[in-house]
C-alpha cells in the first residue's frame, strides 16, 4: 500500500548541516571559518549538546530536533571533500532504509555577500571557492545544498590581500551581526530545506513542495 503524497511530506527530510573552515584555535573566529561560527552559533540557539566526535569530525544532535546532525569538518578549509564524503557515507549508513530522505548542507564562507547575509544556492558550480570544489571532487557532483555565509570583501583583489583578509578574526560588532539575523535566516532556510519547501535566494520562491532533492550517492 503506498503512502499518500501529503503523509511523506509530513515527515521531515534528515539534513547532515557541514560546516567548512580551518580547524584549531589558530583559525577560531576567522572569516574563512565563517560555517563554524554560523554551526556554533546555531547548537547554541537549537539547545544541542556541546561537540562530540563522531561522523569523522565534531557532531551534534538532539531528540528535541531529530531532523538536525550538525556536523563540523576536522581538515583545512582546501582539502574539505574528503571528510566531508566520509561523514556523508557514515550519516547514510546509520539512517538505513531513512537514507532516501537525507539531505546534505554545507556551510560556507561568501566573500561576494554582505556581512551576516545567507545565500542559499540548491546546487551548482564552486564559484571559486576552494573548500567546494574539493567536495565537488571528492562527490563527484554538484547535487548538494550550500549555504553561503556572507563575509564582505576587500576593496583590493589582490590575492594576498583577500588570503589575509579571510583568515582576519571577525571583531566584536561583527560577531554580533552573525550571531543576530544570519542565525535565523539559516535555520529558516534549514526548516524549509527539511520541509521540502525551497527556493534559490537569488530567485522567487518555488511553489508548493518540493518532493525531488538530487543528492551524492555512493
Amino acid at each position: 500500500m503506498s503512502i499518500p503524497a501529503s503523509a511523506r511530506a509530513a515527515v521531515p527530510r534528515r539534513l547532515l548541516v557541514c560546516s567548512i573552515g580551518n580547524p584549531g584555535l589558530t583559525y577560531l573566529n576567522t572569516r574563512h571559518s565563517a560555517g563554524h561560527f554560523l554551526n556554533d552559533r546555531i547548537r547554541e540557539k537549537l539547545g544541542f549538546p556541546e561537540w562530540q566526535r563522531g561522523l569523522g569530525g565534531l557532531v551534534s544532535t538532539s531528540v528535541t530536533h531529530p531532523e538536525y546532525t550538525l556536523w563540523k569538518s576536522p581538515s583545512l578549509m582546501n582539502i574539505s571533500g574528503k571528510p566531508v564524503k566520509e561523514a556523508w557515507k557514515s550519516f547514510l549508513r546509520e539512517l538505513g532504509q531513512n537514507h532516501e530522505r537525507a539531505v546534505l548542507v554545507i556551510m560556507h564562507d561568501d566573500l561576494e555577500r554582505e556581512l551576516g547575509k545567507v545565500r542559499l544556492r540548491l546546487k551548482g558550480s564552486p564559484q571559486g571557492h576552494n573548500g567546494l570544489k574539493s567536495i565537488i571532487k571528492e562527490l563527484r557532483t554538484e547535487d548538494f545544498r550550500r549555504l553561503g555565509i556572507g563575509i564582505d570583501r576587500p576593496e583590493s583583489r589582490d590575492s594576498d590581500t583577500v588570503a589575509r583578509y579571510v583568515l582576519g578574526k571577525f571583531n566584536e560588532h561583527e560577531k554580533r551581526r552573525l550571531s543576530g539575523a544570519a542565525v535565523h535566516n539559516v535555520l529558516d532556510h534549514l526548516k524549509a530545506i527539511s520541509r521540502m519547501r525551497f527556493a534559490e535566494s537569488k530567485g522567487p520562491d518555488i511553489p508548493g513542495e518540493v518532493n525531488h532533492i538530487p543528492n551524492p550517492k555512493f
